[in-house]
């Protein structure tokens, strides 16, 4: 079992930058990846950002590529997700996950891969 706890949401401007945090605890070693996960308002929850644990191989969702940047040290540290040049439509609940599955690279951004998740942090953007 792993557990996550998310932090460092909050409200910024167009344009702005968060910093995202995410700490795992409980047999972190056998997570395989570890990713960040958005809901907006009235949408399904999609996948933003991957980091394969053991290696640092990342993915990125198209919509955030070049502006947000996944980054962990080892499994066992926190996980973080660097935001910069935020969008009004970066506004959503930012969620944390793990998997200690193997999964397709066509599928990591997939929300039903990550049996774990944390309940979240809001960021909002203003324009």
């Amino acid at each position: 079992q792993v557990q996550l706890v998310e932090s460092g949401g909050g409200s910024v401007q167009a344009g702005g930058s968060l910093r995202l945090s995410c700490a795992a605890s409980g047999t972190t070693v056998s997570t395989l990846y570890m990713g960040w996960f958005r809901q907006g308002p009235g949408k399904e929850r999609e996948g933003v950002a991957v980091i394969a644990t053991h290696g640092g191989s990342t993915y990125y969702a198209d919509s955030v590529k070049g502006r947000f940047t996944i980054s962990q040290d080892n499994p066992k540290k926190p996980l973080y997700l660097e935001m910069n040049s935020l969008k009004p439509e970066d506004t959503a609940m930012y969620y944390c996950a793990a998997t200690p599955y193997l999964v397709p690279l066509w599928s990591r951004l997939l929300t039903d891969k990550y049996p774990y998740w944390g309940k979240g942090t809001q960021v909002t953007v203003s324009s």
